[in-house]
């Protein structure tokens, strides 16, 4: 049977529905227990943290508004563009930033101010990024043998998980060739042992 190597985009999403998020009730209600915790009581327009996938089920029953993670302000979203066009490492959003405004523009659109201009702003952000990590990998093809890591710090999971797969095939054919002693390099034996 052959091993899956990457999540699907449902699953990625799954497990960004865990983060912590702010609403604001449009009505009293009280103590919610549920497996992963209580939450509650609720009162109107008092803010209250909840999980991604609670703020959206009272959203989608009428019973809340759904307030954007301070992330999602387009100023801070233009400050992490040009981030990306002036340094070589990925600006830092959170783990989860394209899994969460894609639930978010489902299901709460209506919550977030600048919505043309936020969603322009996050697609920027995710075309650059994606171009950085290609020629991050394009690099590695030719350079890894001096190096024994990529730095894709601050990337997001739904964009490790796109350039796994390149990722990891191009590794392996690094380690073959370093194995195979194509590289005169000290520092190889030391990849192929400890990486």
């Amino acid at each position: 049977m052959e091993r899956r190597r990457c999540l699907s985009a449902a699953e990625i999403e799954f497990l960004a529905e865990n983060e912590l998020i702010t609403i604001v009730p449009v009505e009293s209600m009280p103590v919610l227990d549920v497996i992963v915790g209580t939450y509650g009581p609720f009162r109107p327009l008092r803010q209250a943290t909840v999980p991604l996938w609670l703020a959206l089920l009272l959203k989608s029953k009428g019973k809340c508004t759904v307030k954007p993670p301070s992330w999602m302000d387009i100023e801070k979203l233009r400050s992490a563009i040009e981030e990306e066009h002036e340094f070589d490492k990925f600006s830092t959003l959170p783990f989860h930033y394209l899994e969460t405004f894609h639930l978010l523009l489902t299901s709460a659109r209506d919550d977030i101010p600048n919505l043309d201009a936020v969603h322009a702003a996050i697609k920027t952000l995710y075309d650059l990024r994606k171009r950085k990590a290609i020629a991050g990998l394009r690099l590695m093809n030719s350079d890894l043998l001096r190096q024994d890591y990529l730095a894709l710090d601050n990337l997001g999971l739904m964009e490790i998980n796109e350039i796994r797969p390149f990722f990891v095939k191009a590794y392996q054919e690094v380690r073959k060739l370093a194995y195979n002693g194509v590289s005169g390099n000290a520092g190889v034996g030391e990849m192929n042992g400890g990486v």
